[in-house]
Order: C-alpha cells, then sequence, then structure tokens
C-alpha cells in the first residue's frame, strides 16, 4: 500500500522549491506541465507527461521510493481544456466532468491499493478560496472530487506551502480555515522548512520506512 501525501499552496508560495534538497538520483519527478525548477539541478529520473497510464506505468517501474507529481492539478485542468468543447452542455457534459473526477480518484486509489508499501508519491497542487475568501482548499474541476470525494480526506498527511516575507516554508496544522493536517507527534512545529526530503525523512521515521537510499 503506497501513501500520497498532498502538498498544496498558492502559486509561487515555494511547492517546486521545495524539491531542491533532493539528491538528482532520489526521486522520480512526473513534470506534468514540462515546467523549468525554480533552482539549477535536474533529476535523473523524470518524465514529462499528463497521461495518466504513463504515470501509473511510470510509478509501477520506477527505481526509487519516492515520487512527486507536479502540478498534479493541471491532470484535471488539461484534460477539460482539450475536451469542454466538444462535450457541449447537459448529460454530456456532466458525463466528461465524471470522467475527469474518475481518472483523478483513479490516480490516487492506483497509488494507495497498487504500489509497494515503502513507496511515497507527492501530490503537488494549487489551493483556491471558498467564497468567504478566508478559507482554503485544493483547486479541482466541477463538484465531483470536491463535494462526492474529497481528496484530502483520502490521506493522512495534506501539508500547505506558505510565503512570508520572502521565507517560504510548510504548515503541518490546520489554523480551522484550510485543509492542512498531520499527525500530531509526526513533525516538530506547526511551521517547518520547505524542505520536502525533510519532510520524506520525518515520514519515513514515523511509520518505520526505509530511507531514501535503502
Amino acid at each position: 500500500m503506497g501513501r500520497v501525501v498532498l502538498i498544496y499552496g498558492k502559486s509561487g508560495s515555494g511547492k517546486s522549491r521545495s524539491l531542491k534538497n533532493f539528491n538528482e538520483d532520489e526521486i522520480f519527478l512526473i513534470n506534468v506541465e514540462g515546467k523549468d525548477l525554480p533552482f539549477r539541478k535536474t533529476f535523473k529520473y523524470e518524465t514529462i507527461t499528463d497521461n495518466y497510464d504513463k504515470i501509473q506505468l511510470g510509478l509501477t517501474r520506477m527505481p526509487v521510493k519516492t515520487a512527486v507529481i507536479d502540478d498534479a492539478g493541471y491532470l484535471l485542468t488539461n484534460m477539460f481544456m482539450r475536451g469542454h468543447a466538444g462535450a457541449h452542455q447537459g448529460n454530456q457534459l456532466f458525463e466528461f466532468y465524471n470522467e475527469i473526477g474518475d481518472k483523478f480518484w483513479g490516480l490516487f486509489k492506483f497509488i494507495k491499493h497498487k504500489l509497494p508499501k515503502d513507496v511515497i508519491v507527492y501530490v503537488i497542487m494549487h489551493e483556491d478560496s471558498l467564497s468567504d475568501g478566508k478559507s482554503f482548499k485544493l483547486k479541482t474541476i466541477g463538484k465531483l472530487l470536491d463535494e462526492k470525494v474529497c481528496l484530502e480526506g483520502m490521506v493522512t498527511i495534506c501539508l500547505r506551502c506558505m510565503s512570508k516575507h520572502g521565507k517560504h516554508y510548510f504548515v503541518t496544522h490546520t489554523d480551522g480555515d484550510d485543509i492542512t493536517k498531520s499527525p500530531e507527534d509526526m513533525f516538530s512545529d506547526t511551521e517547518i522548512d520547505n524542505d520536502l526530503k525533510a519532510v520524506d525523512t520525518a515520514i519515513r521515521e514515523y511509520y518505520g520506512m526505509k530511507g531514501l537510499k535503502e
């Protein structure tokens, strides 16, 4: 049983930057948009794709135990943009939204039930504000994932990327206005360094999992 960990935040909050401290051969990066990384490093194991079949095949064949899907939200966006014009309206459009949601939900289920138990997949997404402008959730498409699935309900760890006065950091527990969560004694503080490698180490130690190099 693989583990899905959600990483979310605004654009520019440090989501991709958090990969900086991983060595070049320590992760499998699924670069959905083929976007340049915000630091001078390339990863040995990387694929550029928004195809679900290729992503799942890559996850089963990767030679490492940690994968990152960045930015997973564009799996939803790209599928919508390619198909919404042909869906038109009514039942056809409703079914199209359902297909988008089914594919994304299926990716989470694949990771959790088809990958080994020592594999962690970090799913990076943008955040979206609710109508009150003070509460925050994952940015998705359609109501299926928000109202029927609740993606954050499928995971135990959901970290929020934030930035203040030029400093990037992770938030590990909610203030009541977002979906952030983690086991209460997994991390040392509510705000920790913007370092996904350190997060990966903490998760593996907490659950007694093998380290990156084992």
